[in-house]
């Protein structure tokens, strides 16, 4: 044990299998105590089952932790004002924020074939989610003067995915990005960063080795990347970053996008305008097609049609 957790409170969803489990594990032996939440659905969001949290909170109490289960999903905005309560109820305040749970969608079903349930599902699961709990948390944070939230994309916000799932995974990163710049232009010290973890959990991508290799012949995949998606590392790795992020030690971390894999920890690049094309006035169409292709159009990759 660090002892730089000692004491602090947490919600962590999805925490009842995979990445979250570890994670409510990592954080309970650091002495944190932990409200270990999980509705125990499928990975596509259906059904529900107390079991998962159940276990392993368990499992916690076992080791000498201290943890609640909470079984509310947070895409149901009075469920995720339920599983923030449960902390502040049970521990007294809320410090940490781990937003895990997530939902995936059929791998092999085009875009222009994804009904609009599937689409609904995934965004209000994965995105409003995400929302809602960090809703819910940041007035008890800004109130007490301190508070770690970190928020699960997926690799797929890079746009892999085609559909729901990079939509909402886009949405996740755009949000905490949104919410980190608040906190700091208010004054709170409250942080929010994001986690773009690769691990084989249940929800990993079983695509093959083919439809990687596409990735990255087409230049959407890092090597690193692509070798790790093919052959996925242990959800073992994730949590020692989520514990440093929701340390005092990260206090000047904040709004940032951070890859996690087998013996990876990476800083992603914030969107910022690449180059441009200034005139005084209105562009014309003419102007663009023959100023574009020459400038900002140079160095594009080819594409079909």
């Amino acid at each position: 044990m660090s002892g730089l957790l000692q004491g602090k409170r947490a919600v962590i969803t999805g925490a009842g299998r995979g990445q979250g489990r570890e994670i409510a594990l990592a954080m309970a032996q650091e002495g944190v105590r932990v409200v270990v939440n999980d509705l125990g659905g499928a990975t596509d969001g259906t059904g529900a089952d107390h079991g998962p949290a159940d276990d392993v909170a368990a499992e916690i109490k076992r080791n000498g932790g201290a943890a609640v289960p909470s079984y509310d999903s947070v895409a149901d905005f009075d469920g995720a004002e339920r599983i923030v309560t449960t902390c502040v109820d049970a521990f007294g305040g809320i410090d940490i924020l781990v937003n895990c749970a997530g939902i995936g969608a059929p791998s092999k079903v085009p875009f222009w074939e994804t009904d609009k349930e599937t689409w609904d599902r995934l965004i209000a699961v994965n995105l409003t989610g995400t929302f809602n709990t960090c809703r819910h948390a940041a007035g008890h944070m800004v109130k007490q003067g301190h508070g770690r939230i970190i928020n699960f994309s997926s690799p797929a916000w890079l746009g892999m995915v085609a559909g729901g799932y990079s939509a909402s995974k886009g949405g996740v990163v755009s949000l905490t990005t949104a919410l980190s710049q608040m906190f700091e232009m208010d004054g709170h010290a409250v942080t929010c960063n994001t986690i773009i973890p690769i691990a084989d959990t249940r929800m990993s991508p079983r695509r093959g080795a083919a439809y990687h290799t596409r990735q990255y012949e087409a230049g959407l995949l890092g090597r690193q990347i692509y070798e790790e998606s093919v052959d996925p590392p242990g959800a073992e790795h994730i949590p020692a970053v989520v514990l440093y992020l929701a340390s005092d030690e990260a206090a000047d971390v904040n709004g940032q996008v951070i890859g996690a894999s087998r013996g990876r920890v990476a800083l992603y690049s914030r969107p910022k305008e690449a180059k441009g094309l200034y005139k005084d006035g209105v562009w014309t169409l003419d102007e663009l097609v023959r100023r574009f292709p020459s400038s900002l159009g140079q160095d594009l990759p080819k594409t079909v049609g």
